[in-house]
């Protein structure tokens, strides 16, 4: 049976959130939590439909790639009436033998048949998006064959019962190896070593030529992908995955690292033919892939029984022949046990996952960053917290190329940098790479400057695939930026900018096994702390005194997270924001420097509510926000009740928060729609603030 938990109320000093939808206010407290389908169940997933009126798309490499790592994301959009669309690149046809992993394995009654294990591949993941959208995993689909942008042709599935989601087929021939560099794969394409790869068609395809693809010709049918079903929000995977230190391998698939690297190409080239107006913004979601396996799991029980229910249906976990398919219903060797790589218990933001987007400007005004379309985007409000305080937007900044995420730092004289990575694809494969760049306001309030790049640690794209962490910044009194990023290598390291305006090169700072984006806050005392997350606890440098080198890195004997860390500063120390594994809870420490550079005091961990959920969250005051376990952006507080207040706004990134100079607390999220969303709660005479409305930060013309 479906699972509903009671919402709880929040203590006085959290806000409850209502939702502003067309002018009607819903109050989120006292709704019922989602209620998702349950293995051994074909109950869909409960959630209200969702407040933010986007489209996805989502490009991955292999089917079952979306469910592994995109899930519990697409449950939820499914759930929410989000339209949704996933390409797949390739047939998944491996060794082309659908049995179980074990001693099935050696059954030699299993012949090796690549079309037939393709199309049972197919026929599990047609179950699974129809068991997530309908709760009838046998509800049926359309199939055709329609002709792509770049020549041949695709196969294309609709779902009969909800026609808004779509499964899309390239059929291209894949690996075969996760990390065997064989030329005929998408690896071999994209770096020239073939001229076109062939296709893996399915038994029971519509599609009847036997198409080859150029790597132009795969760039140009993602793009038309994206032309047909105008995305808000376009989900691939992790185009820089990184390697495993000692034995050099990729930490994850190579059909996924180039799978993404076609997908950014594809809406490089569809943002740049499509003008806006002919097509909505749209911003980018990217997942870590294979890595979650060696990390610490973010997802709560329940929703790990949720998703591996729908494995289990694409993995045909019960063998019945529902589908009326010769070749099988679903993928066996997921089938057989499809937790056995340890990664159906996570999902994970490879980019963007960090809430230091939003900062204040000149006195009253607030600046919001996302990058849309590839180009970073910037809105800005006047003075005045109240709800009807005018946002103005997006403004995209010139230069493409820009990844997922954006950092800031604000200057002395109130001016505001913002800092992000940016992909350059070069002439040649070898160019792919990542660099650091920044912008920054010529005047409080001003226009932005052109781009600076910093460059990248990384020697080249091959060693490390270009996997630096998003960049971190702080301004000393005088008005110097220092820029930290985490680099293949999983170390630290910082460029500080010379009194000329100029930047010195990078320094190492230490530290290994670092896997967070680092994030910076600085002590009443004025003491810079930076704090990055391992894959067993978290790590500092801190100055000793202010304008002193840091010092560090020190061990905090803090628990393992989910990683993404939250940082603010508090009292004598910096308060940090994290997750326990295994549930999604909120967790938080105060770690205050010590003198001379000793280690520093850590306090105790408490707990902060909002349990359940994933993702990093935004802080003011004594607000947090976060993605609640249904996926919605909500708020909970420290010392309330162990609760979420959900909203009905499912979002990209993680949400930004603030607190204001007159108290006022303001929250951002950047929503599946590529809209801004804001809520406010005013500061009162009264020890209980006014209930903050979400809103669409810039209304509708």
């Amino acid at each position: 049976m479906p699972v509903s938990r009671r919402r709880f109320l929040l203590a006085t000093v959290v806000p409850m959130l209502t939702i502003g939808v067309t002018g009607a206010l819903a109050v989120a407290s006292g709704q019922q939590t989602a209620a998702e389908a349950v293995p051994g169940t074909d109950s869909p997933a409960a959630l209200p439909v969702s407040a933010t009126a986007g489209s996805v798309v989502q490009i991955v490499a292999h089917p079952d790639d979306d469910l592994f790592f995109m899930n519990p994301d697409i449950s939820r959009s499914l759930a929410s009436g989000t339209p949704l669309t996933t390409l797949y690149l390739t047939s998944g046809e491996a060794d082309g033998r659908n049995q179980a992993n074990g001693p099935e394995a050696k059954d030699p009654e299993q012949p090796t048949d690549r079309s037939h294990y393709a199309e049972a591949r197919q026929n599990g993941i047609r179950a699974a998006y129809a068991q997530m959208a309908t709760g009838d995993r046998t509800s049926p689909w359309r199939r055709t064959a329609i002709p792509t942008a770049g020549g041949g042709h695709l196969e294309l599935n609709v779902l009969i019962a909800k026609p808004q989601i779509n499964l899309v087929w390239l059929q291209m021939r894949e690996a075969r190896s996760a990390r065997s560099d064989s030329p005929h794969s998408l690896r071999g394409l994209w770096n020239g070593r073939i001229p076109a790869l062939a296709p893996q068609l399915t038994a029971g395809t519509p599609v009847t030529q036997q198409p080859t693809f150029t790597k132009d010709q795969v760039i140009a049918a993602i793009s038309g992908v994206l032309e047909r079903y105008k995305p808000t929000t376009i989900r691939m995977q992790d185009p820089t995955p990184g390697r495993y230190a000692g034995s050099g391998s990729l930490t994850d698939h190579q059909d996924h690292m180039y799978a993404a690297r076609f997908a950014q190409a594809g809406a490089a080239a569809y943002a740049a033919r499509v003008p806006v107006g002919q097509r909505p913004h749209f911003t980018v979601q990217s997942y870590l892939g294979y890595l979650n396996g060696a990390l610490p799991h973010t997802l709560d029980p329940q929703t790990v029984r949720t998703k591996i229910g729908y494995l289990k249906t694409y993995g045909w976990h019960d063998k019945g022949n529902y589908c009326g398919s010769p070749s099988g219903c679903g993928d066996r060797k997921v089938g057989g046990n499809p937790t056995v790589s340890n990664w159906a218990q996570s999902l994970r933001y490879a980019r963007g996952d960090h809430s230091s987007w939003l900062v204040p400007g000149p006195p009253g005004r607030l600046y919001a960053f996302a990058v849309l379309d590839g180009q970073m985007a910037f809105w800005n409000r006047g003075a005045g917290t109240g709800p009807g305080a005018a946002w103005q937007g997006p403004v995209l900044l010139p230069g493409t190329g820009i990844d997922p995420g954006a950092t800031t730092a604000r200057l002395p004289d109130g001016r505001v940098v913002v800092l992000a990575t940016r992909t350059v694809f070069g002439d040649r494969p070898g160019d792919y790479r990542r660099e650091i760049v920044y912008a920054a306001q010529s005047v409080p309030g001003g226009p932005f400057g052109a781009w600076v790049t910093l460059g990248t640690p990384e020697t080249g794209d091959g060693p490390g695939t270009s996997w630096i962490s998003a960049p971190s910044a702080v301004c000393d009194p005088d008005g110097r930026l220092t820029v930290y990023v985490r680099d293949s290598r999983r170390a630290l390291l910082a460029r500080t900018q010379e009194p000329s305006g100029a930047f010195g090169g990078w320094q190492h700072l230490g530290g290994a096994d670092l896997l967070s984006d680092p994030v910076v806050a600085t002590d009443s005392a004025g003491r810079r702390h930076v704090y990055a997350a391992t894959t067993k606890s978290v790590v500092a440098w801190i100055q000793p005194a202010p304008g002193a080198p840091l010092a560090g890195p020190f061990p905090t004997g803090l628990p393992a997270t989910t990683v993404p860390l939250t940082a603010a500063p508090e009292a004598a120390g910096v308060r940090l924001y994290f997750r326990r594994p295994d549930s999604g809870v909120v967790r938080t420490a105060v770690v205050t420097a010590a003198a001379g550079g000793a280690l520093p005091t850590v306090s105790s961990v408490t707990e902060a509510g909002g349990r359940s959920g994933y993702g990093a969250v935004g802080v003011a005051g004594r607000l947090i926000a976060g993605r609640a376990d249904s996926g919605t952006v909500a708020a909970t507080g420290l010392g309330g009740p162990p609760a979420w207040t959900e909203s009905r706004i499912l979002y990209a990134g993680a949400p930004a928060a603030i607190q204001e100079s007159d108290g006022a607390l303001t929250t951002v999220v950047l929503g599946l729609d590529a809209e801004l969303h804001a809520a406010t709660s005013l500061p009162t005479a009264t020890p209980t603030p006014t209930r903050p409305t979400w809103h669409r930060a810039v209304p509708q013309a």
